[in-house]
């Protein structure tokens, strides 16, 4: 979907349209989980913090996320996907993969098959879409953001390598910030940088995400389309108005976080082995620290005793803290919780 958040704030509010937008944010500490694209043409941009948005947009309009009204519509986009095949991965509230090599409506061509859908959601929700069509995930996603808003892009395997071989590194999905950069200071600007390393030089250089970079910069993504594709985390964090510059009111905050974190669980019937907190200072430098237990973490007091362990190892000299953050992994299927 495009800009899908502000989009649907534009929808039933039209007094928003044609100026820009920001949704998400909370307060000037906050972080915009979107913005139009009347907002982007002033460099404002989702998980961008507020106040740096107000700074480059002073005329930004901040709402607050509607998230009950979000779901409501990407399930009834998810209907509109089920009319065509069953292979639906999703991949956030407004994202999602479909396999129609096979399709309900025995429909030969996917960019028909796009076609149609982008019609029956503008139809349905009044929202546009864009579409990115590929003979793999990795080219997909790209493409599906190539000429957005309302695009439509196919790249036919016969030219994907190609493509990607003038794609900005930046670009490719998998790749974030973080290593990003990284790529920049060893030379690697686009796809036909990364292509003249081998395999070992990158696994020497990114991990285990080497052998990935390696097969995908040569067209080679063999990932299946995942319907049931299970969850692998739960976790929360919030972004503080005002540094937390005493024990006192990281507790507080971090039981917060605890709370939050076991209603989690609970809703969803799981438990886990691994508790990671996630701490950023007021100088935005951030870290992590993660337990693994033999003890199923499977109640409040139990995550409550791992997140207060780790929150000890945790220096806090004169810094303060802006925002904390509280997850589950390693999750195990409870019936009984």
């Amino acid at each position: 979907m495009d800009a899908f958040f502000a989009s649907v704030e534009e929808r039933e509010h039209p007094e928003y349209k044609g100026k820009p937008l920001g949704v998400g944010g909370g307060s000037l500490r906050g972080v915009l989980s979107t913005a139009n694209y009347e907002a982007r043409k002033f460099g404002v941009h989702s998980a961008m913090p507020t106040s740096v948005a107000f700074r480059k947009c002073p005329q930004l309009i901040l709402v607050e996320c509607n998230f009950e009204l979000y779901k409501k519509i990407s399930t009834q986009i998810r209907e509109i996907f089920k009319e065509y095949t069953d292979l639906v991965e999703p991949l956030s509230l407004d994202e999602a993969f479909l396999d129609v090599t096979r399709n309900k409506k025995n429909i030969k061509l996917a960019v028909d098959i796009a076609k149609e859908i982008k019609e029956k959601i503008k139809a349905k929700t009044g929202l546009t879409a864009s579409a990115g069509i590929s003979s793999n995930k990795f080219v997909a996603k790209i493409a599906s953001d190539f000429r957005k808003p309302d695009g439509l892009t196919v790249i036919h395997p016969s030219i994907a390598e190609d493509f990607i071989a003038k794609l900005p590194i930046e670009k490719f999905f998998g790749v974030g910030k973080v290593t990003a950069s990284k790529m920049h200071k060893i030379g690697i600007k686009k796809g036909s940088d990364l292509k003249k390393l081998s395999k070992e030089e990158l696994v020497s250089k990114f991990g285990k995400s080497g052998t990935y970079y390696y097969n995908i910069v040569r067209n080679i993504d063999n990932r299946l389309v995942e319907p049931h594709r299970k969850r692998k985390s739960f976790s929360l964090e919030r972004t503080y108005e005002f540094d937390l510059t005493t024990k006192e009111q990281i507790k507080g905050k971090l039981d917060f976080l605890i709370d939050g974190l076991s209603d989690l669980i609970k809703s969803h019937k799981v438990s886990g082995c691994t508790i990671t907190l996630k701490v950023k200072y007021a100088d935005f430098k951030q870290i992590t620290r993660c337990k693994t237990t033999e003890e199923i973490i499977d109640s409040k007091d139990i995550i409550a005793k791992s997140a207060y362990y780790l929150m000890k190892k945790v220096e806090l000299d004169k810094k303060g803290v802006r925002l904390l953050g509280l997850g589950i992994s390693n999750l195990k299927i409870n019936e009984k919780i």
